[in-house]
């Protein structure tokens, strides 16, 4: 709060004063008495109100500049209330009055309205859990059934599995913390488990993939991981190019990290949009390319899993050469202790 416009709101008080001044000026004429005299009252006056004046500036400057500094230091800024310094003034006490009824205010709507969202995550978990078993129950018809047609349809049933799953993830995204379970599992699980998953695509689009050196201990969640992996690979099969197919996977053991690599030599992404494949709902000049319709969602549903786990997530790639993505698993010394 600036002293210029603390004067300038406290003009009209100012002119009073003078006025008041003014006037018992004007009515001590007719008396006799020494001219300091009269000169001593209007300064007297005007000093105390001066005091008075810059006593209340000091105070409500401070006060401000206190709140003003608490809420810079805040990460969730609408905490303030809780935090909200004692005022000795009546303006201060009325303003922290309203902030603590807003704040109350804010919070009983914010519980709300995160209680429907928690009720439609359940909801939605439940129907996707409800969706998969007539999803389970048409692939044994498809496999008791097998010609070109039902093998098309089987098709199209991983496409529904792949995309139901991704939304159980993403739906559960917000709450890692409460569905993951970080212990020591070997990353040759994780690959393989990724790879029968997606073993029909790979048979059918005719890619050949190779893995190398993925005998390595790390600690993770292995349902997370591997559904990372998976829309990892899912990627390089839906981008891949029209002869020699290849998906390359293996690993790099460094200084406090095990780096999972996925390599494959499909179309590539553009350098000018490699920056901006982790962001949510970006499809880019691949994902419009007729055949490969894209959702946007499975790289950014990847990073922010990667990020709640404590996992790197880097993405390099060439336009016509292929892409590399590489998950990064740290190996602390806390690690090595288990």
């Amino acid at each position: 709060m600036k002293f210029r416009n603390y004067l300038k709101d406290k003009i009209l008080y100012i002119i009073l004063l003078i006025v008041a001044i003014a006037t018992i000026e004007i009515l001590l004429i007719p008396y006799i008495m020494p001219v300091y005299i009269k000169i001593y009252v209007a300064i007297a006056i005007f000093i105390a109100f001066g005091i008075a004046f810059l006593i209340e500036y000091y105070s409500k400057k401070n006060y401000y500049q206190t709140i003003n500094s608490r809420v810079k230091e805040l990460q969730e800024e609408y905490l303030i209330t809780e935090v909200l310094p004692q005022a000795n003034f009546l303006e201060g006490k009325i303003l922290e009055e309203i902030i603590k009824d807003i704040g109350k205010s804010m919070l009983e709507n914010v519980n709300k309205y995160k209680y429907l969202q928690e009720d439609y995550k359940e909801y939605i978990e439940l129907w996707i859990h409800e969706i998969k078993i007539p999803i389970a129950t048409s692939k044994m018809i498809v496999e008791n059934n097998k010609n070109e047609v039902t093998e098309s349809i089987d098709e199209e049933l991983d496409k529904i599995e792949n995309y139901t799953e991704q939304a159980l993830f993403y739906a559960r995204s917000n709450a890692v913390e409460k569905d993951y379970l970080i212990r020591k599992i070997n990353l040759k699980e994780i690959v393989n488990a990724s790879i029968l998953k997606n073993k029909m695509q790979l048979i059918q689009n005719k890619i050949s993939i190779n893995t190398n050196s993925i005998d390595k201990i790390v600690y993770t969640d292995s349902k997370w991981c591997i559904f990372i992996l998976n829309q990892i690979i899912q990627n390089s099969i839906k981008y891949s190019k029209e002869q020699n197919k290849k998906i390359d996977i293996y690993a790099e053991e460094k200084k406090e990290k095990i780096i999972l690599k996925v390599k494959d030599n499909g179309i590539g992404i553009n350098q000018s949009e490699i920056s901006r494949v982790f962001e949510k709902g970006f499809t880019g000049s691949n994902g419009r390319i007729n055949g490969k319709k894209s959702t946007g969602i499975g790289l950014y549903l990847c990073k922010k899993l990667c990020d709640k786990l404590g996992m790197g997530l880097e993405l390099k790639s060439k336009k016509d050469v292929g892409t590399e993505v590489e998950l990064i698993f740290p190996v602390g010394s806390y690690n090595k202790l288990k």
